[in-house]
Formats: structure tokens, C-alpha cells, sequence
């Protein structure tokens, strides 16, 4: 017993071999590995809610919002589906458009990209990784917000 006892602490000293080694101040490939993960289960679910949001909005459209007792008191107008950045489910404040055509709020895009190399939207592969400022929505989304304040 004492000889395995021994080995096993051997095996988890050695470096990049897996494991982890639990808490500790070091930085390992495991803890960047499950950043890495927790950040794209985060952004997954943000698109996961996006869509549900969007589903639900269209569905009370489809009912001509019927349903008073569920949508709260229209207190204020809803912006425009394409002011929506799909990652952060927000008005963008800094539109790009990506090589798959959609525009993103820019933090949430780089940060989709730092992990990624496929399109948030639809999932394929993207051509390339560089983001255009979209200045047309971006005067649009400034416009609406200046309307609606």
C-alpha cells in the first residue's frame, strides 16, 4: 500500500500529464481548458436564451398578443430584432459584421473568436476572423435610442 500511495503523488506533481492537482495558485492547461469551456457553455446559453426569447416574441406576434396576463405592461418600445446582438442578447453599442454576414456587439464577437472559428449563428466554419464596423446600424441603433429616451 505505502509503494502505490507514493506513486500517486509522484503522477500528479509531473506537469501538463493531466489530473490538475486541484485548487492551487498555478496555472495549468486543465484550469485554462475549463475557463475555456465555461466561458463557451456561457455563451451557448446565451444564444440557447437568445433564441427562446425570439421564439416567444414571435409566437405572441403570431397571437396578435393575446395573452395579456404573460407580457408585462409595454412600457417601453422594443428595439428592432436586428439592434440584438445574438451573443450578449442586447442593443450594441459597437456593431461589427463577421464573414458570416451577421453583426455582433464587437466585445462579444472577439471574445466568441478567441475560442471559436465558427459562427456563432449558424455554426459553420468561418471564412476569416476579421470583424467590419458596421456604421450604418450603428447610426440606426444611435437614432432609436435618441427616439425613444
Amino acid at each position: 500500500k505505502g509503494k502505490k500511495g507514493k506513486k500517486k503523488k509522484k503522477k500528479k506533481k509531473k506537469k501538463g500529464k493531466g489530473g490538475g492537482g486541484g485548487a492551487g495558485p498555478s496555472r495549468e492547461p486543465e484550469d485554462e481548458a475549463a475557463l475555456v469551456a465555461a466561458e463557451e457553455a456561457e455563451l451557448a446559453a446565451a444564444l440557447e436564451e437568445s433564441a427562446r426569447l425570439e421564439e416567444g416574441r414571435r409566437a405572441a406576434e403570431a397571437q396578435g398578443s393575446s395573452s395579456a396576463a404573460e407580457a408585462p405592461a409595454p412600457r417601453e418600445e422594443e428595439p428592432p430584432a436586428d439592434f440584438i446582438c445574438p451573443i450578449t442578447t442586447e442593443v450594441m453599442s459597437d456593431p461589427v459584421m463577421a464573414a458570416d454576414g451577421h453583426s455582433y456587439e464587437r466585445s462579444a464577437i472577439e471574445r466568441w473568436l478567441a475560442t471559436k472559428s465558427t459562427s456563432p449563428m449558424t455554426g459553420e466554419a468561418l471564412e476569416h476572423s476579421i470583424l467590419t464596423p458596421n456604421h450604418a446600424l450603428r447610426g440606426r441603433i444611435r437614432e432609436w435610442q435618441e427616439a425613444h429616451r
